[in-house]
């Protein structure tokens, strides 16, 4: 993250132009001679990171302390405009991305981190209907603030009349999945799904080791009873999927989860607690250009899964209805559930 901004700030001699700086211009010296062979994810192969000969703590807390100083004085100098503070916004959203993987990194290691608002027992609502509509999907063009480049542009999409879940599948729901034998049948499943759950062995969502009779599961290191009428998580887009099949239902597309977090709020729609798979490919908008920081969006198209809303680890200030996380179908290590359509 310290390089990040270094990288993008410090370093950048465009940053005043925003989105619309050339990515091409060399950069400025790091103030770590080694920070790019260290550090650029883009250029360091991620099998090798394991091998690097990195930096002892204390040098990397003076690393961390030097970038983080020259970021706050070139902040402080910067001019108050979407294009100045760009790569500013840019930085600070990465870092919060980054902040939610620690956790469900903690979370796949066993290691406890305080302070994290786990999901509540709630009532179960009924299904909420939507009527057709047309609907500017993504963000419109003009729009103050941040936006990231897979958001751009608002563009007109025909939605037609669907129903869907007013909350996230719960554990309850999903157990029932489980006790049917749905993780045997291969029914449910798609071709690249069953794949999937053969070489991966899951009898039930990752982390979980009892889910008839009520779930247990291990929770940063500790095993935990859950709620029953909490949302369920770390499945992947096959589990999801496989749940809907053997369920008569089928995920939403990107769209109509957008449609419905806008207009079905008063009508009982909750997101936040879970990040959502949904339907859709992850794929450009109509005139897709990509950001500075190209390898943001650009080279994931075609091979990842949109996934909708938040968790309960994910800044505030980084969920909105509009935002488009993504992940590839078979990651399970993520705080994400699913909600359902009728077909």
């Amino acid at each position: 993250m310290a390089w990040f901004q270094e990288y993008w700030i410090g370093r950048n001699v465009e940053r005043h132009r925003g989105p619309g700086a050339d990515r091409s211009r060399p950069r400025l010296p790091s103030v770590e001679p080694q920070a790019d062979a260290w550090y650029d994810s883009s250029q360091v192969p991620h099998a090798t990171r394991w091998e690097l000969l990195l930096p002892d703590m204390e040098a990397t807390k003076r690393y961390l302390v030097d970038t983080l100083e020259s970021t706050l004085e070139l902040l402080s100098h910067a001019p108050e405009t979407d294009e100045g503070l760009y790569f500013f916004r840019l930085a600070l959203f990465h870092e919060d991305r980054h902040a939610e993987a620690f956790a469900y990194m903690a979370q796949t290691r066993g290691l406890p981190i305080e302070g994290l608002a786990w999901p509540q027992p709630r009532p179960l609502r009924e299904p909420i209907g939507v009527a057709a509509t047309r609907w500017r999907l993504g963000v419109e063009q003009g729009t103050p603030g941040f936006v990231f480049d897979n958001e751009k542009w608002a563009h007109e999409v025909q939605v037609p009349e669907f129903e869907i879940d007013a909350q996230p599948v719960t554990w309850a729901q999903y157990a029932q999945f489980v006790e049917d034998g749905g993780y045997d049948d291969e029914r449910w499943w798609s071709p690249e799904g069953w794949r999937w759950l053969h070489a991966s062995g899951r009898r039930a969502p990752r982390h979980v080791e009892q889910i008839r009779h009520g779930v247990l599961m291990q929770r940063m290191g500790t095993l935990v009873h859950v709620p029953l009428d909490t949302p369920v998580m770390h499945v992947s887009w096959h589990e999801a999927n496989a749940w809907c099949r053997w369920a008569g239902r089928r995920l939403p597309t990107e769209a109509e989860w957008e449609v419905a977090a806008h207009t079905a709020g008063g009508r009982g729609f909750r997101w936040g607690e879970v990040w959502e798979w949904t339907a859709s490919r992850f794929e450009p908008f109509p005139g897709f250009a990509a950001d500075p920081y190209a390898d943001y969006s650009q080279p994931w198209f075609g091979t990842h899964r949109v996934v909708r809303g938040g968790s309960f680890a994910t800044r505030r200030r980084l969920a909105h209805p509009k935002y488009r996380n993504f992940f590839r179908p078979e990651r399970d290590d993520i705080f994400c559930g699913f909600r359902s359509c009728a077909w």
